[in-house]
């Protein structure tokens, strides 16, 4: 069965942001601003693309969708970066509502539509287990009577852990969050068109069969400087520095290293 995934990095979409802008030109200056773009870059080279690097299931598409007016430089930089994924296509689209964007490449992604599929949302500054591909799998045999009856089936595991990273390292606590876009998917049957952006992460058990299950560190949520949905008054979640025993079952469970972390925050 395909799985896809879909990063948008620093995409200037038409709406589909917290952060409202009044013109794309606008949104462009800010996305594209030398301290925030560097910082999204530290965070992909260090938190999001090395857990799919460590995929114990290597079946799988990501899509990661850029603008086509990003600068040379970074889309080089981007390139570089995900050069050793085979996994990757780089795409790069002028701006366009977020979510008609995001369905079209999906379903444009489907090697065959007549087909199921499992889809998954994967964001620059977040970390999934090394084995979600693989659970993603696992998790459609498990529960195929269902997904014989439904066109679309959610797929969640809600023990995670959120973080802080920087030249300091990680700092991180657990929590239990169901729904959260690192750790969720949704199984798409043949010859439907839904994706998985067709529904907000959070409210996809109003629309579809989920099953929700409780394996532990399942997800790593970055909290950082640009954050879109921690941008307005939000609750501030503490977070303690990891201990030795912690940072082994970071490097374990996420593929994120502790020194590497170090190593790329702490870079000029």
């Amino acid at each position: 069965m395909q799985i896809i995934g879909l990063c948008r990095f620093s995409y200037p979409a038409e709406g589909g942001f917290q952060v409202e802008h009044e013109t794309i030109e606008d949104r462009m200056a800010y996305l594209w601003d030398h301290d925030r773009l560097e910082e999204r870059f530290r965070l992909l080279e260090s938190v999001a693309l090395p857990c799919m690097r460590s995929q114990t299931d290597q079946n799988f598409d990501l899509l990661i969708l850029i603008g086509d007016a990003m600068p040379k430089q970074h889309v080089d930089r981007l390139h570089d970066l995900t050069a050793d994924l085979k996994q990757v296509q780089i795409i790069a689209e002028p701006p366009a509502p977020s979510r008609h964007m995001s369905k079209h490449l999906l379903n444009n992604a489907r090697r065959d539509p007549s087909k199921p599929c499992i889809q998954f949302r994967h964001d620059d500054d977040d970390a999934c287990a090394v084995d979600f591909i693989e659970k993603l799998r696992t998790a459609a045999r498990d529960v195929r009577p269902l997904l014989k009856k439904h066109k679309t089936v959610g797929l969640d595991w809600n023990q995670g852990y959120v973080a802080e990273v920087g030249e300091q390292g990680v700092a991180a606590t657990p929590i239990h969050r169901p729904y959260y876009v690192s750790a969720l998917g949704v199984h798409i049957a043949g010859d439907c068109t839904h994706t998985i952006h067709n529904f907000m992460h959070e409210r996809i058990p109003q629309f579809m069969p989920c099953v929700s299950f409780a394996d532990p560190d399942m997800f790593m949520r970055t909290h950082n400087g640009y954050n879109d949905s921690r941008q307005k008054k939000v609750k501030q979640v503490p977070v303690e520095p990891l201990d030795p025993q912690q940072e082994d079952l970071f490097r374990d469970r996420f593929a994120v290293d502790v020194d590497t972390v170090r190593q790329v925050f702490g870079a000029t």
